[in-house]
C-alpha cells in the first residue's frame, strides 16, 4: 500500500514537469553549470597564455612558439571530457539550489490553501546542498569496495544506498520548511521505509542519462507530495 501512495505522489511531480517554474529551475541549473565550465576554461586559457606567451626554450631545439597552441586544443580537448562526466552532477548540484522554488509550485499548484512557508537563507540552504552533495559522493566513492566484493549485489547496494541518501536529503528539504530542521527529523525518523522507497523510486533513473538531470526536481515534488500526506495523517 506504501509503495503504490509513493508511485502517485510521483505521478503528481511528474505531471507537473511542464510548470513553467520546473523549468525555470532545471534550465537556471543547466545555464549556470554551463556558464561555469566556460569560466573554468577562460581561466585555463589566460593561465597558458600567461604562462607560455614568450614561448619555450628547449636543448638541442632552441626556442619553441607552439607549445601555448598545443596546450590550449589540448585544455580544450580535456575540458570536453571533464563535462561528459561532471554535467550531471555539477548541474544536479547546482539545481538543489533553487529547490524550494520547486516545493512552493507544488503547493500552489496542489495545496493553494498553506500560508506560504519562510523562506531558508541562501547561506542556509548552500550549507546543506555542499554537506549532501559532499556525502553523495563519499558515500559512493566508499561503495566502490562493496561493487568489487560484491559485484552481484552490486545494483541492489547502488539502489539502497542511494535511495536512503535521497530520501534523507529531499524529505528533509521538504519537511523543513514547515516542520523546522529538528520537527522533520523527526517525522523522518517515524517514516524511514516510506522515505527510503521513495529514495529508490528516485535513484533508479540516476542511471538513466539526461533523465538523470530532472531527478532534483522530481524528487524535490515527489518528496514534498510525500511530506503533506503524512502531516494530514
Amino acid at each position: 500500500m506504501g509503495g503504490q501512495v509513493i508511485l502517485v505522489d510521483f505521478a503528481k511531480a511528474l505531471a507537473q514537469l511542464p510548470d513553467p517554474r520546473f523549468r525555470r529551475v532545471l534550465l537556471m541549473g543547466i545555464g549556470l553549470t554551463i556558464a561555469l565550465f566556460v569560466a573554468i576554461y577562460a581561466a585555463v586559457l589566460w593561465l597558458i597564455g600567461t604562462t607560455t606567451e614568450e614561448g619555450m626554450v628547449l636543448p638541442l631545439i632552441g626556442e619553441v612558439t607552439w607549445v601555448g597552441d598545443l596546450l590550449g586544443w589540448g585544455s580544450f580537448g580535456l575540458m570536453l571530457i571533464l563535462s561528459v562526466f561532471l554535467m550531471i552532477p555539477v548541474a544536479s548540484f547546482i539545481t538543489s539550489l533553487f529547490l524550494e522554488d520547486v516545493a512552493d509550485a507544488v503547493e500552489a499548484e496542489h495545496y493553494p490553501t498553506l500560508p506560504p512557508a519562510p523562506r531558508t537563507s541562501f547561506w542556509d540552504g548552500m550549507r546543506d546542498t555542499v554537506n549532501f552533495f559532499g556525502v553523495l559522493v563519499g558515500a559512493n566513492a566508499l561503495a566502490i569496495l562493496a561493487y568489487v566484493l560484491l559485484p552481484f549485489a552490486a545494483l541492489f547496494i547502488f539502489y539502497g544506498l542511494n535511495g536512503y541518501l535521497l530520501g534523507r536529503e529531499y524529505f528533509q528539504i521538504a519537511a523543513m520548511r514547515r516542520e523546522g530542521r529538528a520537527g522533520a527529523k523527526a517525522m523522518r525518523e517515524a517514516n524511514r521505509l516510506q522515505i527510503w522507497l521513495a529514495g529508490i523510486l528516485m535513484a533508479v533513473p540516476l542511471t538513466i542519462p539526461l533523465m538523470n538531470l530532472f531527478i532534483p526536481i522530481l524528487a524535490a515534488a515527489t518528496f514534498t507530495h510525500l511530506y503533506h500526506r503524512i502531516a494530514a495523517r
